[in-house]
């Protein structure tokens, strides 16, 4: 093997392991626990996800019902903004009552903390600042002693960048000030904090308005910095840093309130388990959840003229050899290619949840799950059958199906 080969191998593995939906969980789960022990220092202040990413990092028990929206590409060197259409104003009421916040982020390798956090909030901080002090004769604020100086975190933004930015400060005040959005009446100016895994002290602030100077503005950056963006863990798996980032690439429809839902089966799984414990499950027709809510699909297979009356608004298929090739697989496959990429599971049932839909989901797996997009030879579809398997003991498909199976994936 030549030097070009034996590098492109590495690179493809340790491609393989950053997408490993193995990994990526329990990192996401080390991470979750260090948000914890910073929630756990300041119970007083609510927690809330910078979405999309701080959902995973964030235990919904723990977590406030707001959301914040707080985009890297707002901080972004070159292309800073206090962007309107995400003023992310309807957390300002949360900070006023609970005299602070703790919002949760991460980011994958080569970074210490997010752009969202390093820069978008601190713009987001100081603009929000400058705005209430043009409009102090409304906001009864003391001018004087009103902070609106921009902080960055020493170490992450340069001096030139930080400069660059204070300089912008006062234009997105003033079309902040200008726009119909109305600021609530602030009592001390908001000031960014940062905590990595990296912290050794969490700061201390005051518990009373007489000692207060400001609203601490927490940024947890809640994956720890290693190299080359991974790190083996003694016990099995490779820590990915930012492991909740661009979840579409790894997730397998797996969503955060399905993790958060389902974290101590997903944690306590092999790596053969997780792909149909995120994304597909396989039940008996007398099986299906009574309750169907809208992260769940339902794919009936059948040997009757027709679904029961429950399941008139899911897809239905009278099952047999004959059809499964030309009628089922078609009408079953783009359904849950739909219900996948919007993060739903989709449950296949059929009458005694071993042959037909196991098929279904075999396909489903060869077809959407493979790493490079394309069509998967036998093997690959031998080595998704065992993933079934493995998670579905009672999956037994006749040779006919998994014929039918092969002849549906390798057809052009």
């Amino acid at each position: 093997m030549g030097h070009k080969d034996g590098a492109s191998l590495a690179f493809s593995e340790l491609r393989k392991e950053s997408q490993d939906l193995y990994n990526r969980i329990h990192s996401i789960a080390e991470d979750a626990a260090f948000v914890n022990q910073v929630f756990q220092s300041y119970l007083r202040l609510p927690l809330i996800p910078n979405m999309r990413c701080g959902a995973w990092y964030t235990d919904p028990d723990n977590a406030s019902n707001e959301r914040a929206y707080f985009k890297s590409t707002d901080g972004h060197t070159g292309n800073w903004s206090f962007n309107l259409r995400r003023p992310n104003l309807h957390v300002l009421p949360l900070i006023c009552a609970h005299a602070g916040l703790l919002l949760v982020d991460s980011t994958r390798a080569g970074k210490r903390m997010p752009d969202a956090l390093s820069k978008t909030v601190p713009i987001w901080c100081a603009v929000i600042n400058r705005a209430v002090l043009k409009t102090t004769p409304k906001m009864n604020v003391d001018a004087d002693f009103w902070n609106t100086k921009l902080y960055t975190p020493p170490g992450v933004v340069s001096a030139q960048e930080h400069d660059q930015i204070e300089q912008r400060l006062d234009e997105w005040a003033d079309d902040l000030v200008a726009s119909f959005y109305v600021l609530p009446k602030l009592q001390y100016p908001l000031r960014p904090i940062w905590i990595t895994p990296s912290t050794t002290i969490f700061p201390i602030f005051p518990d009373t308005d007489a000692e207060r100077r400001f609203y601490p503005i927490i940024c947890i950056s809640a994956s720890k910095q290693v190299l080359d963006g991974m790190e083996r863990r003694i016990t099995g798996f490779a820590y990915i840093q930012g492991s909740g980032d661009d979840h579409e690439l790894w997730s397998m429809g797996l969503t955060p309130v399905q993790f958060w839902k389902h974290k101590q089966i997903l944690l306590h799984a092999n790596r053969n388990e997780l792909p149909t414990l995120g994304r597909l499950s396989i039940c008996t027709t007398h099986d299906i959840p009574s309750s169907l809510d809208g992260e769940f699909a339902v794919i009936y297979l059948t040997y009757a003229d027709q679904a029961p009356p429950a399941f008139k608004d899911h897809p239905w298929a009278k099952k047999g050899q004959h059809d499964f090739l030309h009628s089922v697989l078609p009408q079953t496959i783009p359904f849950i290619l739909l219900h996948l990429e919007k993060m739903r599971r989709v449950c296949i049932a059929c009458e005694t949840g071993t042959d037909t839909s196991v098929g279904v989901a075999l396909t489903a797996l060869t077809k959407f799950f493979d790493d490079s997009g394309e069509f998967c030879a036998k093997d690959d579809i031998k080595t998704r059958l065992h993933w079934i398997i493995t998670s579905c003991p009672q999956a037994n498909p006749s040779r006919s199906t998994l014929k039918r199976v092969n002849e549906f994936l390798l057809s052009p």
